[in-house]
């Protein structure tokens, strides 16, 4: 396998989507899949197809909990991969940045 350019972004988070699930974990440590709904304003099936993608990818893990109205809820949270993986495409933009012109 190729190293990376030092101005190549990570595909899986170079999605807008991705980005803002990803950064929204990062600050909040975990979520709820409703959260996350409501705090992206997107829909179930935008949610889900971006959901297995950073789960495919090793970037999400997720857990089935019960809460006090004895409902199941799905719980995301960031694997160390993808705390590694966001770190990197922070670095990686800001790079891109910084380059004169």
């Amino acid at each position: 396998m190729d190293a990376m350019s030092p101005f190549e972004l990570d595909v899986t988070l170079h999605q807008p989507v991705r980005t803002r699930i990803v950064a929204f974990l990062v600050t909040r440590g975990e979520a709820t899949y409703t959260e996350l709904k409501k705090q992206l304003t997107i829909t179930d099936g935008n949610l889900e197809s971006h959901m297995k993608k950073l789960l495919a990818s090793g970037y999400l893990q997720k857990e089935k909990r019960t809460g006090t109205s004895k409902r199941v809820q799905t719980v995301y949270r960031l694997t160390p991969l993808g705390h590694e993986a966001f770190e990197n495409y922070l670095e990686t933009l800001k790079r891109i940045l910084s380059v004169k012109i």
